[in-house]
């Protein structure tokens, strides 16, 4: 008896598969029998209308059973063409069937073959013929019988999945219905019986019957709900027990000092919002009750890091260390600033340090201090607050006492990075508290499944005195007047943005996407270069010859960046022609306008992000988004900016008319095609949440159910290989 065949094997074990398919397969990433079965149609032909040959009509789609009569091959002179012409006949009539380049049909169906053909019927002159159909050879014995369920080409619901060089779908749809055939596969149910049954779920076998070779559209969708399930199901198990294991390792118990927090706010010069109040509360005691792994999630100016900043002032009082990762100089210069500003009566000491300089505050006293002087008073285990970038990650700097790591925009660092910051403190084991900010606003289905086992604290709400900025759509023949407007408002002492597009692959034909290659990020910021410096050239040589324009792009060496920055602060530039690299956390008090050149290229949450690098001050603001394209899909979701200020919001418009995949970006490393396509689906995410926690509530160890032990394994398995 042969073995049995399971889930967990190298795809090589499944018959069919040889030295020639396992190289494009890897392509794929297939690399197990489950990889096989797991790579799902994207989409289906229908050719389920079986006809008579006398019923057909010309422009259909639609499937025959029939037998070759005669086969005949032709080429055409001075052309690199075959055409292979078969005559077909049914007890109704027959039928002339086309091929194109196809030389092996000659010997694949002779004469007397019987077959199905499944395509689209089309009229030359006054003739019907059916072009180049998909083919499948049946034997007469089972015409008598149900032959559909057999069928894997043609007459049925077709599976079209993802292929690349050397393997088409016409192979994975003869692989996969090898491999759901075999009576030695084992296809063990690994979802615990009592939610296949609460959420209506089909059982394994029968979904992966009905994803691939479906017997209607409505069940391959069920079949498809049950895999998005169970893809979100495994993703919340992980991000649950890894929120319990934080929660039992040591941590810094940090003193919950209300009078320090209230003497903090009381001489702010702004009112906190609720919004700021209630997180900052979060924060404190979370670092009094546990290890914290906090997402502390803010729109463009709702004061993100005024929040930190309390949270960091608990913690150096405490006697501990906190470190404070910025992903650029100038931000790392720009918190410092704010932390010298409003704290620096409330800490023992306060340090920066980049790769250029190092400075720090001790005991109210201010100056430059060596980087070597500085690693002392780190290593020294006194309580300080370090704002850095990656220099703070350098092998010769170490904390000693370290209770504390805020990450500013933590989808800039990596894993690695982060984690170096995260390991214990060499005395007292204990592992620091990690408080991660972003401006990106996330829609709180999308954080429940990427940041599961992170708190979540939102601030929701912008400062009072804060003015909406006015956005509108400009059209190319209404440029000129937002140019006239720009002038004046520069001769009143305002400054302005100039963003340039970025490239998108959706917006290429195949040619320039390299015979289907996608651009390389180095091509992308090229093309982003290249629209900068062109705009730069336009505006400063023909529209604002007599005004002073600024360029910043991502290919600048660093000083450069920094001196064309402080040129802007200073009011030196008047209009700053720049890439997307202003998206995140410039402050420009003075800049009332922003234009977004080629507005399409970007997304919705994009588009809120560059916007917000104005308004930030008492002036009102302006937000111009210049379009070329008229589309209707378009124009709605740019009107969504005009109508809302709330990133939030955008978010979710943009998550619900871009689709996920554009949202987070087309190649979002390690996440599964099918958790991706499953982030729009609120409902199923509270399901699959509220199931974990109903699984792990009865057996965190998962020994309960060992299939959903061996599947989740394989699960993390898979989601370490797709980060690699």
């Amino acid at each position: 008896m042969p073995p049995s065949l399971t889930l967990f094997d190298p795809v090589s074990k499944v018959r069919g598969v040889g030295p020639r398919y396992l190289k494009s397969l890897e392509k794929l990433n297939i690399k197990t029998v489950k990889d096989l079965l797991w790579h799902f149609p994207f989409r289906y032909e229908d050719f389920s209308q079986i006809k008579k040959i006398q019923d057909l009509k010309t422009n259909e789609t639609c499937s025959l059973v029939c037998s070759i009569k005669k086969i005949n091959l032709h080429r055409v002179p001075g052309k690199k063409l075959i055409i292979i012409e078969a005559k077909v006949s049914d007890e109704t009539g027959e039928l002339t069937v086309i091929w194109f380049n196809q030389m092996f049909l000659i010997k694949n169906l002779p004469p007397g073959t019987t077959l199905v053909l499944s395509g689209e019927t089309k009229t030359r002159g006054k003739k019907l013929v059916l072009v180049n159909p998909s083919y499948e050879i049946i034997s007469q014995a089972k015409i008598s019988q149900n032959y559909l369920q057999e069928l894997k080409h043609t007459g049925r619901l077709i599976p079209i999945y993802p292929e690349t060089a050397g393997i088409s779908s016409r192979i994975f749809r003869s692989l996969i219905k090898s491999l759901l055939t075999n009576p030695n596969l084992n296809l063990t149910e690994y979802l615990p019986p009592f939610l296949l049954r609460n959420l209506n779920l089909l059982p394994l076998k029968e979904a992966l019957n009905q994803i691939h070779f479906p017997d209607s559209l409505e069940l391959a969708e069920k079949a498809k709900t049950r895999f998005i399930f169970e893809s979100l199901f495994l993703s919340q198990i992980y991000l649950l027990k890894l929120k319990k294991q934080l929660n039992s390792l040591p941590y810094p118990k940090i003193k919950l000092d209300l009078d320090l927090l209230k003497n903090f706010t009381k001489q702010l010069p702004f009112e906190l919002t609720q919004a700021q109040k209630k997180s900052l509360w979060e924060i404190a005691r979370n670092l009094n009750q546990k290890p914290m792994n906090r997402l502390l999630a803010g729109d463009v100016g709702s004061g993100k890091t005024i929040v930190a900043l309390g949270a960091a002032l608990l913690v150096v009082n405490s006697n501990y260390q906190v470190a404070f990762l910025a992903p650029t100089e100038l931000l790392a210069q720009q918190h410092f600033e704010t932390f010298k500003t409003y704290a620096y009566s409330f800490a023992p000491r306060l340090a920066l340090l980049t790769s250029k300089e190092s400075k720090i505050i001790d005991q109210g006293l201010a100056g430059q201090i060596s980087k070597t002087a500085l690693n002392k008073i780190i290593s020294s285990s006194l309580p300080i607050i370090v704002i850095g970038t990656h220099a703070l990650l350098q092998k010769n700097i170490r904390f000693e006492k370290l209770g504390l790591v805020i990450v500013d925009e933590q989808h800039r660092f990596g894993v690695a990075q982060r984690k170096k910051l995260m390991a214990a403190n060499s005395q007292t084991k204990e592992i620091p508290h990690l408080l991660s900010l972003t401006a990106t606003p996330i829609p709180r289905t999308l954080a429940l499944v990427f940041y599961g086992d992170l708190d979540l604290s939102l601030l929701d709400e912008l400062p009072p005195l804060r003015k909406p900025v006015i956005t509108k759509i400009v059209p190319p023949q209404e440029q000129s007047k937002v140019y006239q407007f720009i002038r004046e408002e520069v001769l009143k002492g305002r400054q302005a943005f100039v963003i340039c597009p970025r490239i998108e692959e959706s917006h290429l034909l195949p040619h320039e996407l390299k015979a289907k290659n996608l651009l390389s990020l180095a091509e992308k910021l090229n093309y982003e270069v290249k629209a900068a410096t062109k705009e730069y050239q336009k505006l400063s040589q023909e529209i604002f010859p007599d005004l002073k324009v600024g360029l910043l792009h991502g290919k600048m060496k660093s000083e450069d960046k920094e001196r064309v920055m402080k040129e802007f602060q200073q009011n030196k530039i008047s209009i700053l022609v720049a890439t997307s690299i202003v998206e995140v956390g410039i402050d420009i008090p003075n800049a009332t306008i922003i234009v977004i050149e080629g507005a399409e290229h970007f997304g919705l949450a994009q588009l809120h992000q560059f916007r917000g690098r104005v308004g930030r001050s008492q002036y009102q603001s302006y937000c111009f988004l210049f379009t070329e394209s008229s589309s209707s899909a378009l124009i709605k979701r740019l009107t969504a900016l005009v109508k809302y200020q709330d990133g939030f919001k955008l978010a979710e418009i943009d998550l619900s008319l871009r689709g996920p995949g554009e949202f987070l970006g087309t190649k979002q490393s390690g996440v599964p095609d099918l958790l991706m396509t499953s982030l729009i689906n609120k409902e199923m995410i509270a399901q699959a949440h509220q199931a974990a926690q109903q699984v792990l509530i009865l057996d965190s160890t998962l020994k309960k159910w060992p299939s959903l032990k061996r599947a989740f394994q394989y699960f993390l398995l898979e989601a370490r290989r797709n980060l690699n």
